[in-house]
């Protein structure tokens, strides 16, 4: 899934490529991933783009119309991507026989497509007047990378959370723009178990938390930033220290990263690094080892 640092890569790149153009045409091609009906996706058509920033993992493009300024906004969900061509193709798009949800065609012959993968269909787009128009953004808890997200804001954020602090991280509403896998990121830098606590953490595990949160999205969204749309999935896999990486050595004490499997995802970890050796068992077996 598309997380912080990827989004703002995708943001950064359309900002050098589509500011300034003029969407000429808008397909949809899964009419379910619109989410909105006023204003109507044709409003976009002859708009000019005049900027695109990220709320969360939502890409916002800013248009402007004599008569209105409508923002296009998407959500990637888990399995959507954003595929870029500088000259877009001018094959017929067929509802139902592909991957592409909507393509955007713009002046200079260029575009993009957003594609999902697989049978669960969960990518969004919608077209709105202002963001806090979108339910999913007016949600959304602070950015973690916003100079106003301090150690103070984190040990606000878990105090009294008597929540496993993996899935405080998750949870777009508290944190904005963190997920599954930069949340086991975050707390392998750490050295924090994903089961530990909010509430009861140390003021030195804040300290730790906040310093591996900070270090480790920045440097991703420098990563990011520097790639096109085509190579970010594979940059990212790439940067991984535990995250999807069941199996290999921890890049820090050389034990075996393990993994905790759930219904539709799994968490990896280092017993070593982060539960003083501890197992954690996996979901499935229905039991937990504190």
């Amino acid at each position: 899934m598309p997380e912080m640092p990827e989004v703002q890569g995708l943001v950064t790149f359309l900002q050098s490529r589509i500011v300034g153009e003029t969407v000429a045409k808008v397909s949809v091609a899964n009419i379910a991933a619109l989410k909105t009906f006023d204003p109507p996706i044709e409003t976009l058509v002859d708009s000019t783009v005049s900027g695109v920033e990220r709320h969360g993992k939502f890409v916002d493009v800013h248009t402007q119309t004599p008569d209105a300024a409508p923002h296009f906004i998407f959500h990637l969900a888990k399995a959507g991507w954003l595929r870029w061509y500088d000259t877009l193709p001018q094959t017929v798009i067929r509802p139902g026989k592909t991957p592409i949800a909507v393509r955007i065609a713009l002046s200079d012959g260029s575009g993009f497509d957003l594609t999902e993968a697989g049978t669960k269909k969960s990518l969004a787009f919608y077209v709105a007047r202002s963001p806090a128009d979108v339910a999913g953004i007016e949600r959304l808890g602070p950015d973690p990378l916003d100079a106003r997200f301090t150690r103070a804001t984190l040990a606000g954020i878990v105090a009294g959370r008597r929540t496993q602090i993996k899935g405080v991280l998750r949870d777009q509403s508290i944190i904005a723009g963190i997920g599954n896998a930069y949340s086991d990121e975050v707390l392998h830098m750490a050295k924090m178990s994903p089961y530990a606590l909010a509430a009861n953490l140390s003021d030195d595990e804040i300290d730790r938390l906040f310093a591996a949160m900070t270090a480790t999205l920045a440097e991703a969204v420098t990563a990011a930033s520097t790639k096109p749309p085509a190579d970010l999935k594979d940059a990212k896999r790439r940067g991984m220290r535990v995250h999807g990486r069941r199996g290999q050595p921890c890049p820090e004490c050389g034990d075996t990263v393990r993994s905790v499997f759930f219904a539709d995802n799994s968490l990896e970890y280092c017993a070593t690094c982060q539960t003083g050796g501890k197992l954690l068992a996996d979901r499935r077996l229905s039991r937990l080892l504190k």
